[in-house]
């Protein structure tokens, strides 16, 4: 690739905080909220107009708490959730299958965007949009900060530490930190998805035509595999026109698949899909009862995305730490979702529906810190869908819960290592497990860590086919 030279120039430094969380999505939140509510001074930076990520601006509106007998999903997701409870609009209802089922709440992503902006000003974080922050500051083995672009031209934000919680690791990789992306097999990643609303439909008369709903999706099924329908989220597609949905409850039934580091191919995937959801709700006016005045109220600003850089930490956490359950001596959290893998071809389909490799019921893992933490610059770590997993494992953790779970632990032993003037991975991991447990963190049937090794154990199980 050709390259040019820039002058040098001198950089203005905007701020110089404790804590610099690169990514306002619900890990860099949480990391945010977590680390300032125990006495750092934090800047979090975000590139688009609002914070919440996926749950706000994708319109990904469903968290997942429990382990199919209980709640181990507490902390700040909890709190957050009771904030829209007590709103009393209706923002936030928990589905009929808890606890039956980890599917647990569905909320109205223009409410969760105003209760996340409220916690973080609330904790006393300054939070700063509009703003693309990807190049850092190295110095001697350390980060000092990261470079950002904004309206008034680039300016320097600086800290003793940085997370990277930006879902694709640019900072981590940017910095040098060797990461893996795809699966093993072909390098591609998860599938990803358009959400959106549909309002205008009579559910009383989807709900007298069950039987139609079935032959409606075998109609499309058929014309996709004559070419004619692009391809959909088959068992999401028969529950929908089964029962119909609430008009602000998102369909999630959309896939596409292309490399979300590409900014041509995203531009591709989104226009893509896009043009997808149009088609199914044409469809669905010409030929499902009670859709006859359907139409589509909103799309997501931005694609679902599952899947890009995973960085490679001090632990990787794999399919088998979640089907097994495991625990982990520095644990931040549990988790409990399924190896949920959306088809990297994007076909209509998941390993979630197919496999069901899931912990088992009433049992989690734990979410480790160390597999936020690297072994190259001691002050970067990182938050989210981009922490250390393998293809299968992000598979489970990268749900928006488990991506907070782990930016209040990270979060919190930051604050830990500022107080202490230690690194993050020297903190005492007793202090730090009082401390998550005095704000309200489910964690429990933590190991002696002389008795735990911190790195994996075991092999990655088999591959699921896909």
């Amino acid at each position: 690739m050709p390259t040019i030279s820039l002058p040098a120039r001198q950089v203005p430094v905007a701020h110089d905080a404790d804590l610099i969380v690169v990514g306002g999505g619900p890990a860099g939140i949480a990391t945010a909220v977590a680390a300032a509510r125990r006495g750092a001074k934090v800047v979090l930076l975000e590139r688009f107009p609002s914070v919440g990520g996926a749950a706000t601006n994708a319109m990904v509106n469903i968290w997942h708490t429990s382990d199919r007998e209980k709640i181990v999903i507490l902390g700040l997701v909890q709190e957050l959730i009771e904030r829209l409870q007590h709103r009393q609009s209706g923002a936030i209802r928990r589905l009929w299958a808890y606890p039956t089922k980890p599917e647990t709440y569905e909320f109205a992503p223009h409410e969760m965007r105003v209760a996340m902006h409220n916690l973080l000003d609330d904790a006393g974080v300054t939070t700063i949009c509009h703003l693309a922050a990807m190049e850092p500051l190295l110095e001697n083995g350390r980060i000092r900060g990261v470079l950002a672009d904004t309206k008034t031209g680039r300016k320097a934000f600086l800290g003793k530490f940085v997370v990277d919680c930006t879902g694709d690791g640019d900072v981590a990789a940017a910095a040098g930190l060797p990461f893996e992306f795809g699966r093993e097999s072909d390098g591609r990643v998860q599938g990803m998805t358009m959400m959106y609303n549909v309002s205008g439909v009579d559910a009383h008369e989807v709900s007298q035509n069950e039987s139609e709903a079935v032959r409606v999706v075998q109609l499309m099924k058929d014309r996709r595999d004559r070419g004619e329908f692009p391809q959909f989220f088959e068992f999401a597609a028969k529950s929908y026109l089964s029962k119909g949905r609430d008009p602000g409850v998102s369909y999630n039934m959309c896939p596409v698949a292309g490399n979300p580091l590409d900014e041509l191919d995203l531009t591709r995937c989104s226009v893509q899909a896009r043009k997808q959801v149009l088609q199914y709700v044409d469809l669905w006016r010409r030929e499902m009862p009670g859709f006859q005045n359907a139409k589509v109220t909103q799309m997501g600003s931005w694609l679902g995305i599952r899947e890009s850089r995973r960085i490679l930490g001090r632990v990787i956490l794999n399919a088998d730490d979640v089907v097994k359950a495991r625990k982990r001596p520095d644990a931040v959290g549990h988790g409990f979702f399924a190896v949920d893998i959306h088809d990297p071809k994007g076909g209509g389909h998941s390993s979630w529906v197919e496999y069901d490799r899931t912990p088992p019921v009433g049992q989690s893992y734990h979410i480790p810190l160390s597999m936020c933490l690297n072994d190259q610059i001691p002050n970067l770590a990182v938050a989210g869908r981009c922490a250390s997993t393998t293809h299968e494992g992000l598979g489970s953790v990268r749900i928006q819960t488990h991506c907070m779970v782990m930016g209040q632990g990270l979060g919190t032993a930051i604050a830990l290592a500022l107080h202490g003037g230690t690194e993050i991975a020297d903190i005492d991991l007793a202090t730090l497990h009082s401390q998550l447990r005095a704000d309200g963190v489910y964690l429990e049937d933590v190991p002696t860590p002389a008795l735990v090794p911190l790195a994996n154990s075991t092999p990655e199980l088999s591959p699921i086919a896909t």
